[in-house]
This record gives structure tokens, sequence and C-alpha cells, in this order.
């Protein structure tokens, strides 16, 4: 019988810094979003940040960004 493998345990996105929270600044007594918002979804979906591009995982639409 084959030995079973050992399941590799990962830490929640909150310890990592990409949680929820990590989408906005508070500055004072208001809230900054800091990724943009998708343009078909609405406020409440935010674009992915990569190297060269802005994506929504939802709808997929996706901003290239030049360099």
């Amino acid at each position: 019988m084959a030995d079973k493998k050992e399941e590799k345990k990962k830490a929640p996105a909150k310890k990592l810094g990409k949680g929820r929270w990590s989408m906005y600044k508070a500055e004072g007594n208001k809230l900054i979003r800091t990724h943009k918002s998708c343009p078909k979804c609405g406020a409440g979906t935010f674009l992915a940040q990569h190297k060269n591009r802005l994506m929504c995982g939802m709808c997929h639409y996706m901003e290239s960004i030049k360099a």
C-alpha cells in the first residue's frame, strides 16, 4: 500500500497581507480604495493587479498596463 502524502498547510490570506482589508486605506474618517474597481461589475469588485495587466476575476475584464 502506498504511503499517504502530507498535506501542505497554507497560511490564511489575512496573515499574508492579501486579505479583504488590504484593498482599503484609512485616512482620518475616510476609507480610500487602493485598487481600481471593475467598470462592468461595479464598485464592489476590484481589479487584481498583475505585472502587466489589471484583471477582474468575475467577468474576466482586462486592462493592459503600458510600461
